[in-house]
């Protein structure tokens, strides 16, 4: 049921007459709980379940429920129980007013009622208090881990998305990952982060991350600071689209509305349109390959075209364009990257210096004699400390980038 209004009501969020509209459905649908659309205020939430007589469930509240049942780590499970308690905690009062009605008297006597709420806040308060002190080792050793990545720097890209958009299956096919993949919403709550190499032969790092959906509750936002921040360290973001969904859209401009309230919108994007293959069934059937035009997938963004920076189509499940996404992300690390022409030279003793530059750079010469290898290429500047005396920095001026060597 929907109603037009200028702005919910303080006290009911609907007006009176739907109010005892919604009261009536009840006969015919014998419901037995009102969900709303919305966050609700928790005396909003208590007056309608006093007035409608069910249990009423908001929008945070559902996606916490979700959240929930998807959880499957331990980090998982600790900011979903976070967030969830937070929610709870304003919504204490009232519950125990059947107890706090035998409480009678002047001031310095509490009835039993309030006795009962102010230790269910109290223990709420303890729990939120140890959770947040857990969460906060769980970052500390995120961020030690991120430290340890810089100190060998390998470029990372995060797969971010609205939910349920194929984040978890394209990881999959980049990297054989084995994550869980299901066409349910939030089924990817931790971030996983798997090696996969470019065309070039160089690694980079790719990591899942939790979908996004429209009015993320900031309770959710501030859970899982540790996951969304994997997205702020990232080199380049993947945002994953469904193209086929109706409301794709829609979804464009969410995900990038979260972006930017995480600090996020000024990382190089490119735009994966995802889960083409639905969109020929045909070639689909007989194993075909065969995409349609990106000008056909663009047009069924309407004016969300223009948001579709660096559009590549593609469809994870059958893996088709990954090739053509890997080249986009390899131009846009290059992009992001200061690359400093170099000549390495390696004795045999230290060779594994040798499979670090092709992880890490581009190799255009390479010599092997009876002392060991000589590699000519180009390196991130940030990369060049790791190879110590063996390394000189070339004075070219215009720091061409050659072509990898097959």
């Amino acid at each position: 049921m929907t109603q037009r209004l200028s702005h919910p009501l303080a006290g009911t969020y609907v007006g009176k007459g739907k109010l005892q509209e919604i009261k009536e459905r009840r006969d015919d649908l014998e419901y037995d709980v009102v969900m709303i659309d919305d966050d609700l205020t928790p005396a909003q939430q208590r007056n309608l379940e006093k007035e409608l007589d069910v249990k009423i469930i908001d929008r945070t509240a559902l996606i916490l429920d979700v959240f929930a049942r998807r959880a499957a780590t331990h980090e998982g499970r600790l900011q979903v129980e976070l967030a969830q308690l937070e929610y709870r905690l304003p919504r204490l009062t009232g519950l125990w007013t059947h107890l706090s009605r035998q409480g009678v008297g002047g001031v310095g006597l509490r009835g039993p009622g309030e006795t009962q709420l102010e230790s269910d806040r109290r223990e709420l308060g303890k729990r939120i208090v140890q959770l947040k002190r857990e969460l906060g080792e769980v970052h500390r050793h995120r961020q030690l881990y991120r430290e340890r990545r810089k100190g060998a720097p390998i470029p990372v890209a995060a797969l971010v998305g609205y939910t349920n958009a194929g984040k978890s299956t394209l990881l999959n096919a980049l990297t054989g990952a084995g994550v869980m993949a299901e066409d349910k919403l939030f089924a990817t709550l931790d971030p996983t982060t798997r090696r996969v190499r470019l065309p070039s032969g160089r690694e980079a790092l790719a990591t899942d991350t939790v979908g996004f959906i429209n009015n993320l509750p900031t309770l959710l936002i501030a859970a899982f600071r540790a996951t969304l921040e994997e997205i702020n360290e990232a080199s380049v973001l993947i945002h994953v689209v469904d193209v086929t969904h109706p409301n794709a859209p829609e979804q464009i401009r969410t995900v990038l509305n979260v972006l930017e309230e995480l600090g996020a919108d000024d990382k190089q994007v490119i735009t994966a349109l995802n889960k083409v293959d639905r969109l020929t069934p045909d070639a689909a059937a007989d194993g075909g390959s065969d995409a349609p035009p990106l000008a056909d997938l663009l047009a069924r963004l309407g004016d969300a075209a223009t948001l579709a920076v660096n559009p590549v189509a593609i469809s994870a499940e059958r893996g088709w364009g990954l090739g053509d996404l890997l080249g986009a992300v390899e131009a846009a690390l290059e992009r992001e990257d200061d690359f400093v022409p170099v000549r390495l030279g390696v004795p045999f003793e230290r060779s594994e210096l040798v499979d670090r530059f092709y992880r890490n750079g581009r190799v255009a010469e390479r010599r092997d004699d009876e002392w060991g290898t000589t590699l000519i290429g180009v390196l991130p500047s940030g990369a060049v400390g790791q190879f110590g005396e063996y390394i000189a920095v070339r004075p070219d001026r215009h720091r061409q980038r050659p072509e990898p060597v097959a």
